[in-house]
């Protein structure tokens, strides 16, 4: 059960506050709040109203029940680790992985969330590599040969809770929060192009499949996954045999498969489908249009958007009879994190008994 202080720090880091600043605010010594934070001193009901204010969030938010948990085991940066993510980035993304955890539980009560799939678990020093590991999880769930077409749909059918954010501005792709008693939970950079999002929902996926623990390796063991999960090494080798590797071609493959034609020609380079020279080439060329950040607009595709959350959602508001202040206030934020965090769900429907998603 969450204290006073694990819950006042937890605002605090949502907004993104540092403890100094956010002492002045409140009109208290740093140390003062230092205590607050660590339960060794209770704050009166003026202090916790002015918290409230001073952190934008309803008083009701310092009555949460649930456990408040520590950061995630990874952090996806952007540009696979190329940028800098900082302890503030680190806070703000865990506050609000907190915070959705929170709606996750509450929203549940309501609503069956049925998995027709399962995440297998898999020891990666078992299987050698994460390429094996890769092709086990494409047996266990059956999938068919060739590109993966609606990755954020298998994996919500796997019991995964998958959802965007802006991730407060931070450098990040892609987070993974998984807790004991609650489906795992994905968030994705919303502003980023659908190819990099695909590769990110199957580096996340790696993490859930093959690291309950963080290794040192585990980064370039999820990227691996998620490029022999997205492009089996097999089916690629097949694919590029006998053809000469251009940008045309890997422009071409790019709809097909829906990934960055950088993770197309990283491919060609594993399978040995071009020369040293014919990729360094490619590469120069990738690098001096300015694609290595942003490829082309006039080939980016539709991101396969995520359904469960919101049809939870919808789903008390059409079908369960909650009216939209309900809701608000069950999710103990105000309106402007809500609809930042799940869009626009203002609507309102007949009262209906207790609803069964099966995804």
């Amino acid at each position: 059960m969450a204290a006073f202080g694990d819950l006042l720090r937890l605002a605090r880091q949502l907004r993104g506050y540092t403890q100094k600043k956010s002492a002045e605010d409140l009109g208290i010594a740093q140390t003062v709040l230092s205590r607050l934070e660590n339960g060794l001193i209770e704050p009166d009901d003026e202090l916790t109203a002015h918290a409230a204010q001073v952190f934008e969030v309803p008083v009701e938010f310092f009555s949460i029940t649930d456990t408040v948990y520590g950061p995630p085991v990874s952090v996806h940066a952007m540009l696979r680790g190329k940028a800098d993510v900082s302890a503030r980035d680190i806070d703000m993304i865990t506050a609000e992985l907190n915070v959705r955890l929170m709606h996750l539980r509450v929203f549940l009560e309501n609503v069956d969330f049925n998995a027709v799939l399962s995440v297998p678990k898999l020891d990666i020093e078992r299987y050698e590599s994460p390429e094996k590991v890769a092709a086990v999880v494409r047996a266990h769930w059956k999938l068919p040969r060739g590109p993966i077409k609606n990755l954020t749909r298998i994996m919500e059918q796997s019991g995964i809770i998958v959802a965007d954010s802006d991730f407060h501005g931070a450098g990040v792709s892609g987070v993974t929060f998984a807790v004991p008693g609650r489906p795992p939970i994905v968030l994705i950079n919303r502003d980023h192009p659908a190819d990099r999002l695909r590769f990110t929902l199957a580096h996340e996926l790696g993490h859930l499949v093959m690291h309950q623990f963080p290794t040192p390796e585990m980064e370039d063991e999820a990227n691996r996954f998620a490029s022999a999960f997205l492009l089996p090494p097999e089916e690629m080798k097949e694919a590029f045999s006998g053809r000469r590797i251009t940008l045309e071609l890997l422009a071409s493959m790019k709809k097909e498969w829906k990934v960055s034609m950088q993770s197309l020609l990283m491919s060609a380079q594993a399978q040995k489908a071009i020369s040293d020279n014919q990729a360094r080439y490619l590469w120069q060329q990738i690098s001096v249009r300015g694609w290595r950040t942003k490829e082309p607009a006039s080939l980016d595709f539709p991101h396969d958007s995520p359904t469960v959350l919101p049809t939870i959602i919808k789903a008390h508001l059409d079908d369960l009879g909650f009216k939209p202040n309900e809701v608000l206030r069950m999710s103990r934020v105000f309106q402007k994190d809500f609809v930042s965090m799940y869009g626009d769900w203002n609507s309102g429907g007949p009262t209906r008994p207790r609803l069964r998603i099966v995804t």
